[in-house]
């Protein structure tokens, strides 16, 4: 369970009122649990835990949500670790594609279970519609040798009526509106990516019970007293860097607000239908 608040910290009320916020996160993501999923008698495999990073010295579990800070929380996790000295040093290919994390499904049984039963679990987590714009624009609005060819070419075929030879041989150019009819359709195309995934199917809250469960809303804050509970060096803070894409905005509500008004009212509904049990879960209201 979430480790305790040491007894000077009892007393400084900013701590007590993160702490209450975690307790009311945690109450939240359990009854919404309990409510609507009968799993909770499910055997966890290897597969729920596929997406959860472990740090063995501080003991930590954390699971990955792409789009909610998931490149900064590796690079500290790798501080950690001893595997860096500070998050700045740490580029964005190496945090991603160097394996230098072990993940939990990499553990026989014992070990997953073990580390499951006695170390800190936390996620952060971002509200859905914030998340998708943030991902449609990471992977469709600049070159990507990966998401275009696999998603974007898919897509165009499908949605988009008189696509050009290029567009169907290239793939780029892919609009929201077709991304989202993409995501709406039972048939899809191509599969799901982790990137726009529920995190409900990405960390199993309810079959996983979460000590800690920050927001991308409030991460400085939230993130820094996960850090202070851990017992992590004082110089450690989280880093406020934008990793990728740097001179772009970061996909705020505005923003978002603005993809969406490309799509019909239907649309617009269905996608909060699509993620209705994360918006439950995670207490975000209706947009």
């Amino acid at each position: 369970s979430l480790p305790t608040l040491g007894s000077e910290d009892k007393n400084n009320n900013k701590w007590k009122s993160l702490y209450q916020i975690q307790r009311e996160r945690k109450r939240i993501m359990r009854e919404t649990c309990s409510k609507y999923k009968s799993n909770s008698r499910r055997i966890i495999t290897p597969y729920h835990v596929s997406r959860i990073f472990v740090e063995d010295k501080y003991r930590i579990l954390y699971c990955e949500v792409p789009k909610a800070g998931c490149s900064n929380w590796k690079r500290v996790l790798m501080v950690l670790n001893g595997l860096a000295s500070s998050t700045k040093d740490i580029q964005h290919n190496t945090v991603h594609y160097g394996n230098y994390l072990k993940k939990l499904d990499g553990f026989d049984r014992k070990g997953i279970h073990h580390r499951l039963n006695t170390y800190t679990k936390m996620l952060f987590i971002r509200e859905p519609f914030e998340k998708l714009v943030s991902a449609f624009r990471d992977k469709f609005e600049h070159p990507n040798n990966y998401y275009h060819p696999v998603f974007g070419k898919a897509i165009i075929s499908r949605y988009r009526v008189n696509a050009t030879k290029e567009a169907l041989r290239t793939g780029s150019g892919v609009k929201f509106k077709e991304f989202i009819q993409y995501l709406l359709d039972v048939h899809r195309p191509v599969g799901m990516d982790i990137h726009w995934d529920h995190v409900n199917r990405l960390c199993s809250p309810c079959l996983i019970d979460y000590d800690f469960i920050g927001k991308f809303e409030s991460m400085e804050e939230d993130a820094n007293f996960f850090l202070h509970l851990i017992g992590a060096p004082r110089n450690l803070t989280f880093p406020k860097f934008k990793d990728r894409h740097s001179n772009d905005e970061r996909t705020t509500t505005k923003i978002t607000q603005q993809y969406f008004a490309q799509l019909s009212p239907s649309q617009r509904q269905r996608s909060y239908d699509f993620y209705y049990m994360d918006y439950l879960m995670f207490n975000y209201s209706k947009p």
